[in-house]
């Protein structure tokens, strides 16, 4: 599904990634892992055209994607939820999704046509929402949302163009551990259901090890392990550099 091969990024001398490679099967749920600074979210945002590497290549599918614009990568089968949510927070729940929905169709919105003209965009997006479980929610502004809540209408808005792999960037963070145990059912539950490929970065090891098919862990910019979780977790150099005794 994804191949990511020597890829290489620097900032001004710092080596953020250091000739990292990886490949991401179809319906797994791969993990990436590292402490603060591994690289992760560099990485991400390389597959995302965020950020051009240095150096490597990144494949979707068998296809180069390096170096693409970010809207034509998202167009080409791939989703993404980053950690800090992008809903505007003024608007409501629907409005968000429909706007998402409206950009994975390519189509601009017209300031002289409101939202709730787009018929066909709003029901996608209250599909959408059934599907995270916010369909009641919908008329709601998104700044009243609990920030669980607000991370899933993140997700609706990410799987608006039905991708078949979905990048999420630390889902649980700023979470309560019992928003936590949810936030990974729901993950669980729904991206598997979908028959999505996942790809996700998240520092509760907890949830990384019930959740990952697969891991790979980062460190200091290059792939310092990479397999099973069961593997991962007895491996001495993880525990070393991530895990903790």
């Amino acid at each position: 599904m994804l191949e990511i091969n020597g890829v290489r990024k620097s900032f001004y001398g710092f080596v953020a990634l250091d000739g990292v490679s990886l490949r991401v099967e179809p319906g797994r749920f791969h993990a990436l892992v590292g402490p603060n600074g591994a690289g992760k979210t560099t990485l991400f945002n390389v597959i995302v055209g965020r950020y051009t590497p240095d150096a490597g290549e990144v494949r979707l599918e068998g296809r180069a994607i390096t170096g693409w614009p970010t809207h034509r990568v998202v167009r080409s089968g791939l989703g993404i939820s980053f950690q800090r949510a992008q809903a505007f927070l003024s608007m409501s729940v629907l409005e968000n999704v429909t706007l998402a929905v409206l950009a994975q169709q390519g189509r601009t919105r017209s300031s002289l046509r409101p939202l709730a003209g787009y018929e066909e965009a709003r029901a996608r997006a209250r599909e959408l929402l059934g599907w995270v479980g916010l369909a009641e929610r919908a008329e709601e502004a998104a700044e009243a949302l609990p920030l669980g809540d607000l991370k899933r209408v993140d997700i609706a808005m990410a799987l608006a163009g039905s991708p078949r792999l979905l990048l999420l960037d630390e889902p649980l963070a700023g979470l309560s551990r019992r928003e936590r145990q949810g936030m990974v059912r729901f993950i669980e539950e729904l991206l598997r259901g979908l028959g999505l490929t996942l790809l996700f970065t998240e520092h509760d090891t907890e949830a990384v090890l019930r959740l990952a098919d697969r891991i790979t862990v980062l460190h200091q910019g290059r792939v310092l392990a990479e397999g099973a979780p069961d593997e991962i977790k007895n491996d001495a150099r993880v525990v070393e550099a991530f895990l903790g005794e």
